[in-house]
Order: structure tokens, then sequence, then C-alpha cells
């Protein structure tokens, strides 16, 4: 017989030596979208409210506890390469997981790559930027062709030709994962390839090579030779490509699908998968083209100018992508805070931990009204002056400093979790992940900051125009003032120094627009704790570094994630 392990007194099994309490889950099973405050008001403050129903069904959707569930799934069970069928036939195919689909088909429907093109409506890229926020809380990865999709309908719009053939496609919002040539599917994804093993982001040094198939010139067929070190999104349907040209030895860039139009397919072949630090769930890979067919897209020797347009619209996605991060950790960490106790009260109650929840509430805001004002920036366009300062110069500076905001931020939030946030069943250790890859792709710290000096250098009327706009949005704040006073003082180097001390001009600049924006259009009781943390002190490297006097501390964090949830 088996001997009875009760203990009678309890009730519980004898080798029960604890009760689970006081452990916390992190939040799920809430609206991402009605729960922010600084999004419900920036989209009501510039006239889009039509936006606001179709938001929060995507807010309520994303935020779904299955649905955060799936977003792990799909990162723990990452993408496989198949470069060989079972009788050995070349099919560099890769698999995923149905998680992964399961985004994919959302970011379709839910109308991320399509909606700012469909139509001229004010807040149309608004819409798409708080889509993009939303979902960049949840699951980053399947953003990555997302992002690349949108990014190259502004280029391709302009190859008349190529656009006909494929425009129904590029804008449906069905989802069809099959691999086939692109006539055939309802909807394509768009991916790209510049970097090489001996360039990284040097795109001059390129050497894969594209030869005419019959004769030269824009819209016509070459053969492309040569290989991609980082090749995003192998699966995509096509991808624009920056080559040599064999007759002139220029760069252009160049539309590659997947399947050649004889219906055979196009000998890209994936060599192998990046093993990334983070951003699992989607594929980077290796390629070699082996005279893989493509068009040229634009013009010979304009190869790098056409894709730094595509890349300015990525790099947008990169600043969306950091805010929607920031966002969801400071968010995960305010809720739990205000259930987890410790050393006799919550943590949310003890004055060094609302220091750190603070710091976080401001930078989550900021970077949010940041990406905003951007989205603005690119619906408006070139026409609008003040848009394309915003669009060509502080773009790269936001990319720059949001993104690096977002690896600070993540890393401190995991903190706060304590070694829960430090295991892989979490969200945070997943945030942390993500977090660096969007400040190195599309460009690292160094390049965002040397791309700032190159606008100041060529078109220093976009300088002019974001000064003039900080002045106005400063209101005659005398700490604004003197902020503003002292970035033009960095911006007035002479040349040979300007170079070393462009992240340290980069970073003034980045944070003057953040103060001057929430001085206009935040509460005054976030607006002056942001001053006086980042503007009348200089900011610490770590957050929570400050002191809270005369920071209603309460205010803003109810207004970052209010009790309710």
């Amino acid at each position: 017989m088996q001997a009875d392990t009760t203990d009678t007194s309890t009730g519980q099994a004898a080798w029960e030596t604890h009760e689970v309490h006081n452990q916390y889950a992190e939040i799920s099973d809430y609206n991402l979208f009605s729960t922010d405050v600084i999004l419900n008001e920036y989209l009501q403050r510039i006239g889009a409210d039509w936006t606001l129903p179709e938001l929060t069904r995507i807010g309520a959707e994303i935020g779904k506890a299955d649905v955060m569930r799936m977003a792990h799934t799909a990162n723990q069970y990452t993408p496989v390469l198949r470069t060989f069928d079972s009788r050995g036939n070349r099919i560099d195919t890769v698999e995923f997981h149905p998680a992964w689909h399961w985004f994919m088909e959302f970011t379709k429907k839910a109308g991320l790559i399509s909606r700012p093109f469909e139509d001229d409506k004010n807040g149309r890229w608004a819409f798409s930027a708080v889509n993009f926020m939303l979902q960049a809380q949840v699951e980053d990865g399947s953003l990555c062709p997302a992002t690349m999709t949108q990014a190259a309908i502004p280029v391709l719009k302009k190859e008349p030709e190529l656009w006909k053939q494929i425009e129904s496609k590029i804008r449906s919002r069905e989802y069809d994962e099959r691999d086939l040539p692109i006539e055939q599917k309802k909807s394509i994804w768009i991916g790209m390839g510049m970097t090489e093993k001996q360039g990284g982001s040097d795109v001059r040094s390129n050497t894969t090579s594209a030869t005419p198939v019959d004769k030269p010139g824009r819209g016509e067929a070459y053969l492309l030779r040569g290989h991609k070190w980082f090749f995003s999104a192998p699966m995509c349907d096509a991808h624009l490509v920056v080559a040599r040209t064999t007759d002139s030895d220029a760069l252009a860039c160049f539309f590659v699908p997947r399947w050649k139009p004889d219906g055979t397919k196009n000998p890209v072949r994936i060599q192998r998968l990046k093993d990334k630090v983070g951003n699992k769930s989607n594929s980077s890979s290796e390629v070699e083209f082996q005279d893989a067919w493509g068009i040229l897209i634009g013009e010979e020797g304009r190869g790098i100018p056409t894709i730094i347009e595509m890349a300015t619209y990525t790099r947008l996605c990169c600043v969306l992508g950091s805010a929607g991060i920031i966002r969801q950790a400071a968010v995960q960490c305010i809720a739990y805070t205000r259930k987890r106790r410790a050393f006799g009260k919550h943590l949310y109650e003890h004055s060094l931990m609302r220091s750190v929840l603070t710091d976080f509430a401001l930078e989550s805001e900021a970077a949010a009204v940041t990406a905003m004002r951007l989205a603005e920036a690119f619906e408006k366009g070139d026409a609008d002056p003040l848009s394309k300062a915003f669009k060509r110069f502080i773009t790269p500076a936001a990319k720059y400093w949001v993104c690096k905001r977002a690896v600070s931020l993540t890393g401190e939030a995991m903190e706060v979790f304590g070694g829960n946030g430090y295991v892989e069943e979490g969200i945070l250790g997943r945030l942390f992940r993500e977090a660096p890859v969007n400040s190195i792709w599309e460009g690292s710290g160094n390049v965002m900051c040397l791309d700032v000096l190159r606008a100041m250098g060529k078109e220093p009327e976009l300088v002019k125009e974001v000064l003039t706009e900080l002045k106005r949005l400063a209101g005659g704040n005398e700490d604004l003032q003197k902020a503003i006073e002292q970035l033009v003082f960095l911006f007035r180097q002479e040349p040979q120094e300007m170079e070393g001390t462009a992240r340290l001009l980069t970073e003034r600049l980045m944070l003057c627009v953040q103060a001057c924006m929430l001085h206009a259009y935040a509460p005054a009781f976030v607006s002056e704790a942001f001053i006086q943390t980042r503007i009348q002190h200089t900011p610490s490297s770590n957050f929570g570094a400050f002191s809270t006097a005369g920071i209603d501390t309460e205010a803003i964090l109810e207004r970052a994630f209010p009790y309710s949830f």
C-alpha cells in the first residue's frame, strides 16, 4: 500500500513546500489602441477621426492573449530552409510555422501596407503608422516584409509598364502564401537586397554585375551575377536589388522576381538563413545570383538614389517599430508593478521605481509623437517645405535616436520584472532582442548621423524650416529657446569639425524636436517633466536617474496606461 502523504492539518501534500502567490504574468487581453491616450489624441488633433473605429478593432484583435501566444510561437519555431526537395531538385524554399502566416495575413488585411496609397484622404499615413506601432508591440518579424513592400510602392510606381502588371497584387489585402509566379498570385510581397560581404552600408563597393539580355536601358531585362550578404525575406515574390551594369560599370536598381517570365524558378540561390539575435520569426538570408533575371528600374548610374528612396520609407518604419517596442515595454512594466509586491508594498508605490516608470512613460510619448509627426510629413510630401524638411532631415535623426532609446529602455524594462524578465516565456526578452534590428537595419547609428550632416550640407533650407518650426512650437519657453540657440551653435561648426560631433548634434536635435512638440501638444505635466529631465539637465544614460521633485508622476503614469487596465 502507498503511504498517505497528506498533512491532515492543512490538507496539502507533504511535499508541497510553498504556495504560488505574488506572481503575475505579462498583461494581455487588452485593447492596445483604446488604452493609448497619446495616439488617440494625435489622430483627433489632425482631424483623422475616421481612423478610430478600425484602429480600435485592430487594437482589440492584436492584444488578445492567444495572439500574443502566437507571437511567442512564431519566434520559437523559426523558419527552416529547404534547399532541395526529396528527389534532389533545387527549390530554395523557406518553411514557416502557421503562427507566422497568421501575422502576415493580419498585416495584409489590416491595410497597413496599402492604405497610404489607396486614396488622398487626410490621415491615411497616420492610420498606417498607428497600425504599424500596434503590431510592433506584439510581433515584429512579420513587419519586415510589410515594411519593404510598402516602401517599394513609390519606386515601382515610377515604372508604368511594370506597375500596371503588379499594382493590384501589391495593394491587395488578401494573403497568398503560395510560391508561384507573380501573374498566378492574388497578392505579392517585395523584399530588397543591397548589402554585400565587402561593403555593408557602403553600397558603392558592390560587385554584383548585371548584363543586358538584349539591349540595355530602363525597363529592359538583365542577368545578375554575384551575391548579397543580407537578402531580406527571401520568400518575397520579388526583390529590389542593386547591381553594377557590365556595359557602363554604373550602379543600378533591378526588379528581380522569384520566378522568371517563362514560369521557371529564377536562379537566386539561398546559401543559408541568418541566425540572428532577434527578429527570429522572419527569414533573412545570404544568396547568390547565378544569372538571375531582372528588370532595370530607373536609369543606369541612379541605383543608389533609387534604392535610397525606398530606404527613406523603411527608415520611417524603423522609427515606428521602435516606438511600438518602447510603448509595449513601458505598458508591461507599469501594469506589472501595480500588482507585484516587494518590501511591504506594491513596486509601483516605491519612489525609485516610479522614477524609472515615469522616465519610460515620457520616452514613450516622445517617441510616439515623433513617429506620428514623421508620418504626417510623408503624407504631405515634398510639395510642403516643412514636411520635406521633416522627411529628409528629421527621419534619419529620429531613426538614430528613437531606435537607440528602444535598445536602452528594453534592457532596463527586463530589470523591472527581475528574473522573470530574463526568461524566454515572457515578452520582455523578445522586445529586448528585437530592438537592435531597427537601429542597425537601413543604416546604423553613424550612417544616420552622417545622413543628417549630408542633408544639412546639401539642402540647408531644410534646417531653416525645422528651426523656424521649433521656435514656433517653443512658444517663448526660455529653456527651449536656449536649447535651440545651442543647437544653432552646433550647426555652425566648421565642416571639418562637424563629423566628430555628429552624434552629439543629432541627439541635441532630437531632444529639441521632441521637447518642442510635447510643449505644444502634450499636457503641461508631461512637457514640463520632459523639459526638466532632458533639456534643463543633461539626461542620464540610465533611466530613472533624476529628481522627481516638481514632477506629477501619478498623472504621467495614469496617462501612459490607465489604472482600469
